[in-house]
């Protein structure tokens, strides 16, 4: 069964903090919200029905909010309790994006992701969701956003509509839907006010294993839950199966380049090849190339678990190749990680979970390379190296060119990576002075 639309009659109460009288003292819901705008722009908020103002601070409109002379428009995908559920409402809400995407809503709709929280408990999984925003109020995008709810979300589905009103307020009326001949019930209104913002996002602690994979176990039970809808699931699995639990590394050095499309990844790995007579691998691997646009149209559950899979395959043939010569890999963990952490993470750098945080740090059971280079150019030449080169791109890659913050959390979650850590070469430079420096390193860590 698919996980239902957010906001169930027993969370509406909840969720509208309803108070039994209009002398009630007013309660905060205990769900607030985060929306990221034009810009990489956060805006929290939560609703307020209480008869009295606010809190001291809480009764500030969010800003940029609603289009004038617009409207709003949400719902969220209640949190799954069962990984099956948590695979089922992935694909529910990548589906719900698309169609999204799609006419009516692609003229005149800006869809914005959205994600539903509790502020006071933060082990309670966030519930992912959309804020459709319509730069001019239309009863036919209304209609057909209704319609789209009522077909791929089980009944009774919920929607809330944002308006102003006349004094400038924002309100929420939120509107169970029945059957297209019922039409639908309004449930009950609230103001929308700015909410706090929390010491650290609201995703950051549900990174590991929704996004980051600790383990290769974690991995591998989103891809089993897949195999009846993905049948390319199976197939990995069993090259992931044929692989040996914790690997070890030969005694020939292994070496990890890693670095955004052009940093120069490619030439350095080819070099080093060369001039360190290695093996060369690639992440991931050649095997499961023929799958890789099926899981990278898949949710970030799904295709995380796939590419953190690739890497285990990937260091079964390290283990087997640094018994006979060094290895040269490009990239490796570090390129999923740091790819899942700023798809998942949304807003600017400062978003970033901070420093030390487990998302950072190495699985322990996936075999550990000896020394990993970033290579770094700047936003403008790697554009210029962009251009021309005409080479199919994932979803993500394609991100990196037209928005900057998701390029800036890219490369500052590969800064951060810990045990090992990344070893920073500029790559802006000529090819020989930036392959010097990569041997500079190599050097410094291998003396001998």
């Amino acid at each position: 069964m698919l996980p239902r639309v957010a906001l169930s009659p027993p969370q509406l109460l909840r969720s509208m903090a309803l108070s039994p009288s209009r002398h009630a003292a007013p309660v905060l819901t205990e769900r607030c919200f985060v929306a990221e705008l034009a810009g990489s722009e956060l805006v929290y908020f939560t609703c307020w029905s209480g008869s009295g103002p606010p809190a001291p601070g809480g009764s500030v409109r969010p800003r940029g909010f609603l289009p004038r002379p617009g409207r709003c428009y949400s719902f969220c995908i209640d949190a799954a309790q069962s990984l099956r559920e948590r695979v089922r409402a992935a694909r529910l809400h990548k589906q719900l994006q698309q169609k999204l995407s799609q006419a009516p809503f692609g003229a005149g709709c800006q869809v914005l992701p959205l994600l539903s929280y509790c502020p006071t408990d933060a082990a309670a999984a966030p519930e992912k969701g959309f804020l459709v925003q319509v730069a001019q109020a239309a009863p036919e995008t209304e209609r057909s956003l209704e319609e789209l709810l009522r077909l791929h979300l089980p009944a009774p589905a919920h929607l809330c509509v944002y308006q102003e009103a006349e004094d400038g307020q924002l309100w929420r009326a939120l509107w169970r839907l029945k059957g297209a001949a019922e039409g639908k019930e309004r449930l009950g209104r609230a103001r929308v006010v700015t909410a706090p913002r929390p010491d650290r996002h609201p995703a950051a602690s549900h990174l590991l294993d929704g996004a980051v994979f600790c383990s290769r176990e974690a991995a591998r039970r989103v891809l089993e839950e897949c195999m009846a809808l993905i049948p390319e699931a199976k197939a990995v699995l069993d090259l992931v199966d044929k692989c040996p639990d914790l690997p070890k590394k030969g005694d020939f050095p292994v070496i990890v380049i890693e670095g955004l499309d052009a940093t120069g990844k490619t030439t350095v790995t080819q070099s080093l090849k060369d001039s360190l007579n290695a093996i060369l691998l690639r992440s991931p691997p050649s095997c499961v190339s023929q799958w890789r646009k099926t899981f990278d149209d898949e949710p970030t559950l799904i295709r995380r678990a796939f590419y953190a899979l690739t890497n285990y395959i990937v260091a079964s043939e390290i283990a087997k190749e640094s018994t006979k010569s060094p290895v040269i890999i490009d990239r490796y963990f570090h390129s999923t990680a740091a790819y899942a952490i700023a798809t998942e993470i949304s807003g600017k750098v400062s978003d970033l979970p901070p420093l030390h945080h487990p998302v950072y740090c190495w699985p322990k059971d996936l075999l550990k390379p000896d020394l990993v280079i970033l290579l770094t150019v700047s936003p403008e030449e790697r554009i210029r190296r962009l251009q021309g080169r005409g080479a199919e791109k994932t979803r993500e890659e394609a991100e990196l060119e037209v928005n900057s913050f998701f390029r800036q959390k890219v490369e500052e979650s590969y800064r951060r990576m810990e045990n090992p850590s990344c070893q920073l070469v500029d790559a802006s430079r000529s090819r020989e002075e930036v392959f010097e420096n990569v041997l500079h390193q190599i050097k410094k860590h291998f003396p001998s």
